[in-house]
């Protein structure tokens, strides 16, 4: 069974004085997967830009780049996709949980070298710059990874602690706030959420990466889908020796399933980014907004 979803993503940026030129990047078009199909995908930039163009980066994410020379105060950047997402399958339902989360380390302790597949994983072991797994990250870790525990029951098990020990919080970070504040906050949003249990996966040898996408919102029994309310969202996945990734939502306490539609991956948000950018101007302010729908087709 599949799902589909049309989803417009629309951001803009409203500048206090005259922007002269504008260069962005991001990553706004869904990705094709072994789940995921793209079946539409389209960027528009308003004013038009002098040049456009699409490209993959490392991790196979398609990104969008563009320069706009018009003279503007205001930039409209809006996505369109038509996605269709598969359900779990019988497989997916049993991931993880006939390996001890100790035997799905890419890496073993005392190993120098990785090949084939694990190789591939390494990379998502690795602490970030500056680092974020502190003795905080660490101990809050351990109460999930009982030694020979099943992946699996480890996975759902840090999920479940991170959705109960921390207050969803819109606005009490950024997207530089790091995992230890949010740690002693206990609060923050999806993306911190996602970020805490890459760090703990990472602290006991595991690879894990950061996702970014859409999860689609069911509307109150009677009531009608409110346009723009959705919003891009942020989970986390685990690498398994099977050489599949187990994707998880801390911020919903649920495994990830076909109402979640992936953009881009990486080691941190950093990596993928919606939109991020250069722009020459004397403005001194300068607003955002972002309005995201996702709306399942039938």
């Amino acid at each position: 069974m599949s799902r589909r979803y049309r989803i417009r993503h629309i951001t803009t940026y409203t500048y206090s004085d005259r922007v002269s030129s504008s260069y962005g990047r991001g990553f706004l078009a869904p990705r094709e997967t072994d789940v995921q199909r793209c079946l539409e995908k389209t960027v528009e930039v308003q004013p038009s830009p002098t040049d456009q163009s699409f490209g993959v980066d490392v991790y196979g994410n398609e990104d969008v780049y563009f320069h706009v020379t018009t003279d503007h105060e205001t930039l409209v950047v809006t996505a369109d996709s038509l996605v269709e997402v598969d359900a779990p399958s019988a497989a997916d339902n049993e991931l993880g949980r006939a390996t001890a989360w100790e035997n799905a380390r890419p890496q073993q302790p005392g190993e120098y070298t990785a090949a084939g597949d694990r190789a591939a994983a390494v990379e998502f072991v690795l602490d970030l710059d500056h680092p974020e797994i502190t003795d905080a990250v660490r101990g809050y870790a351990d109460v999930s990874f009982v030694p020979g525990r099943p992946l699996r029951d480890v996975i759902v098990d840090l999920t479940h602690r991170i959705f109960t020990d921390f207050t969803y919080q819109s606005g009490s970070t950024t997207v530089s706030t790091k995992v230890a504040d949010v740690v002693e906050a206990r609060s923050g949003v999806c993306q911190d959420f996602a970020r805490l249990a890459i760090a703990a996966l990472r602290a006991n040898g595991l690879a894990a990466r950061y996702v970014s996408g859409y999860l689609a919102t069911e509307p109150p029994p009677g009531k009608e889908r409110m346009i723009g309310v959705d919003a891009t969202h942020a989970w986390a996945a685990v690498w398994t020796p099977e050489n599949t990734w187990l994707a998880f939502d801390p911020t919903n306490d649920q495994l990830v399933d076909e109402r979640y539609t992936t953009v881009a991956w990486g080691r941190d948000y950093a990596d993928v980014p919606p939109l991020r950018g250069v722009i020459y101007t004397e403005a001194e302010e300068s607003t955002i907004s972002v309005s995201v729908d996702v709306a399942p087709v039938d």
